[in-house]
């Protein structure tokens, strides 16, 4: 009877501990950091099958929407592995992008590139699933970056003369504020009132049908400067953090 208990109990510790295992390893696989980065590889997914249609005008577009989600996710990365960053990022993408902006670009290599890139994604997310997870700062700086990417957004929009998609990317940013403004406030209300206060001025200048360019290219990096200020001091935070 008293084995039967023993070998109950160790059963019982067993499932426990497994239990817990399995609880946080799906823990892992759902916090922010990996769905963030799980979030951005269907863009590149989708430029090696526009590759493969060998339609270069549509991987163009791909790799911009690409470099706008990474910019948001790669401080995970490189702090992580900056060999892996500088592979993704460095190696990579940029021969990818620099090709496809090429006059009549061949999509054969490039599209070889953008393989060999995902390859590399995919051992970074390899990474990431089954490391300790980074102090929660590093989430807070993620959501600044993943917000400021609408915003990074409209300058070359407006510089392209695509106002559309400016006051597309701004209504983005605008739409996300409130998610991420209150980490803003905690750092620096002057801050945060020159930001809110250079939305109103943006939103203003984008209404008519020709806004006045330079004067919206100022008021955005108005607001990007104050941003900037409360997302590199967030970093700064987080890598001091033990």
């Amino acid at each position: 009877m008293r084995y039967c208990t023993v070998v109950a109990a160790a059963i019982a510790a067993t499932l426990i501990t497994t239990g817990a295992l399995f609880a946080g390893q799906a823990a892992g696989a759902n916090r922010f950091e990996v769905t963030s980065l799980r979030g951005v590889r269907p863009i590149l997914v989708k430029t090696i099958a526009d590759l493969e249609k060998k339609d270069a005008a549509a991987a163009k577009a791909d790799m911009e929407n690409y470099d706008s989600a990474w910019n948001g996710v790669e401080v995970y990365v490189n702090t992580r592995s900056m060999d892996l960053y500088n592979e993704i990022e460095h190696h990579y993408q940029t021969a990818v992008t620099d090709a496809l902006n090429k006059p009549n670009p061949d999509t054969a290599p490039i599209l070889a590139d953008a393989k060999a890139m995902l390859v590399k994604y995919d051992e970074m997310l390899a990474l990431v699933e089954k490391s300790a997870p980074l102090n929660r700062l590093y989430d807070d700086v993620a959501r600044l970056r993943i917000e400021r990417a609408h915003l990074r957004e409209v300058t070359p929009a407006l510089k392209a003369g695509n106002v559309a998609k400016a006051r597309k990317s701004f209504e983005a940013f605008d739409d996300n504020w409130d998610n991420i403004e209150d980490l803003v406030k905690e750092r620096s209300r002057e801050s945060y009132d020159a930001i809110e206060k250079g939305m109103v001025t943006i939103e203003r200048e984008l209404m008519p049908a020709k806004p006045d360019v330079d004067a919206t290219l100022a008021t955005v990096n108005d607001v990007m400067t104050e941003y900037n200020k409360i997302v590199n001091q967030i970093t700064r935070e987080a890598r001091d953090a033990k």
